[in-house]
């Protein structure tokens, strides 16, 4: 039986023949009916494949195949450790995840990419180098401007990520202590990653009142240095503000024909997340959470803090702190999932934005809360999205299933694209939604053999019904997969069949190759 199984295996033209599916390539063309054969973890054929074998066949029955989806903007450091399947990616039908965004990475990411390795991935993972972890290795996370000594130290530092397989650098210069940089040190740095055809990847100084001057800051490190250039999660995060998107696309066209490579991602929501301590005036945070909760409690710069919190505050539009809600605070268990507001309340205090802004400094004294900000508006969110440079990204990490209030974009990112952008609304077509999941994406990250349907390409492929893919994730309720998916392959290995896991692990870390 077994040598019977054995020879079976052997003869098969393929592993695995999916028969009978609408090919959605990841180019952005209109949808073909095909075979697709698999054979060693590659795309051997596509086409009319009826008189071929495989050791395993499955049935498509109409149904979309499609590039594995490629998230450009997540965190998975830690996450990715504690749960190397990444399960609620592949049920979001994702089978490459960046990492390393927003200026913050692991340091030594060879040694990492090898324990990742060893560790057994579902998925495959990337990375950038983060900025703001490589300053702080090397000068600390103060204000100060590095000297030409320290510039040569993140320099080496650089170009050993991207020897060791980063696909580029990142910075976080909303971020302690990216905050504090000058632009003049992220374009030497960038000079040294383009050298190696990296990628530079930022999250803005500011997403509000001054958006276009912190694009304009990340464009002009591409027409200095001729790198391509990613900016994190475009938005406009102030409610005073909404409708500058308009501007916004038209500062991306006009630079891209100037010549600067610069594509954005974006995730569908009109809802962020990041920590709280970006609600305290940027100075404050210097040196670190030791350093700034040691000038919370001090009670003249607690109340100069104060002061400068209502005023942001107000900048923003904003009379309270109800568009701000804990997403995971470990102390205080029982606050995940309620705004600022609610629990300030609930603590006796003041209704108004005094009494609300001492909560948020009596939290931040002590350890700096996961939050989820109601910020941004259905317009802006829907005109990025149709920009066609703009990819889909869910800045996301590896969840642990009932945890902490997440933000729903870990579970449902792609899956609310093609349930509710395509099929419900119809704000971008079905092949252009894949297109920004798939081939844009490996093009800005330099992945030569992923993100389209292509024979000899890396069979990483995505099945799904179109009329029943959704996202079930919700702000309320977070812990939810997404469903309609019913077929994910990383490397020609089945990693989820019919809405199942299936325990392989054929994910690997994807190293930068020049």
């Amino acid at each position: 039986m077994l040598v019977a199984l054995s020879l079976l295996a052997f003869a098969a033209d393929y592993d695995l023949l999916i028969r009978d599916a609408r090919v959605v390539d990841g180019t952005g063309n209109p949808w073909y009916r095909a075979d697709v054969g698999i054979k060693d973890g590659k795309i051997a054929a596509i086409g009319s494949l009826t008189s071929k074998s495989a050791t395993r066949t499955f049935d498509a029955a109409g149904k979309i195949l499609a590039p594995g989806f490629i998230d450009s903007h997540t965190h998975v450091e830690g996450g990715i450790d504690q749960n190397p399947r990444g399960d609620n990616f592949l049920r979001d039908g994702v089978t490459t995840v960046i990492t390393g965004n927003c200026g913050s990475s692991q340091l030594d990411l060879g040694a990492w990419f090898k324990k990742l390795d060893a560790a057994g991935l579902g998925l495959n993972v990337a990375s950038l180098v983060g900025h703001n972890t490589v300053r702080i290795s090397v000068m600390g996370a103060g204000k100060d401007v590095a000297s030409a000594e320290q510039l040569v130290k993140m320099e080496a530092l650089m170009e050993k990520a991207m020897a060791d397989g980063a696909v580029g650098f990142s910075t976080g210069l909303e971020y302690v202590p990216g905050t504090y940089v000058d632009p003049s040190e992220i374009i030497q740095l960038a000079r040294t990653v383009a050298r190696h055809s990296g990628v530079y990847s930022s999250h803005m100084r500011d997403e509000g009142a001054k958006v276009l001057e912190g694009m304009n800051e990340i464009i002009r490190v591409g027409r200095e240095t001729q790198i391509r250039v990613q900016i994190s999660h475009l938005k406009q995060d102030t409610k005073k503000h909404w409708g500058a998107s308009e501007k916004m696309i038209e500062l991306l066209e006009a630079s891209r024909e100037a010549g600067i490579d610069v594509t954005v991602d974006q995730y569908p929501y009109t809802r962020s997340s990041t920590s709280l301590s970006i609600r305290i005036p940027a100075w404050a945070q210097a040196g670190g959470r030791k350093a700034m909760g040691e000038r919370i409690r001090a009670p003249q710069t607690r109340a100069q803090i104060h002061k400068e919190m209502l005023e942001m505050l107000r900048g923003r539009g904003l009379t309270d702190y109800s568009y701000a809600t804990i997403a995971s605070y470990a102390a205080h268990k029982e606050w995940e999932g309620k705004t600022i507001s609610e629990v300030n309340r609930l603590r006796g205090g003041a209704p108004n934005a005094e009494s609300e802004a001492n909560l948020v400094l009596d939290i931040l004294a002590d350890s700096d809360p996961s939050m989820v900000y109601h910020v941004m508006s259905d317009d802006d969110v829907d005109r990025i999205l149709r920009y066609p440079f703009t990819a889909v990204a869910s800045d996301g990490g590896v969840r642990e299933m009932g945890v902490g209030n997440p933000h729903p974009r870990s579970y449902g990112t792609n899956a609310r694209v093609l349930g509710t952008y395509v099929r419900e609304r119809k704000v971008i077509s079905l092949e252009d939604a894949i297109r920004r999941m798939t081939s844009l994406p490996a093009r800005t990250f330099g992945f030569r053999d992923r993100g389209q349907v292509q024979p000899g390409w890396a069979a990483d492929l995505v099945l799904f019904d179109p009329a029943r893919v959704k996202d079930l994730s919700t702000f309320a309720a977070p812990h939810a997969y997404s469903e309609g998916f019913e077929l994910v392959l990383v490397n020609g290995i089945a990693v989820l069949e019919q809405d199942k896991l299936t325990n392989q692990r054929p994910g690997r870390a994807l190293r930068h190759i020049e």
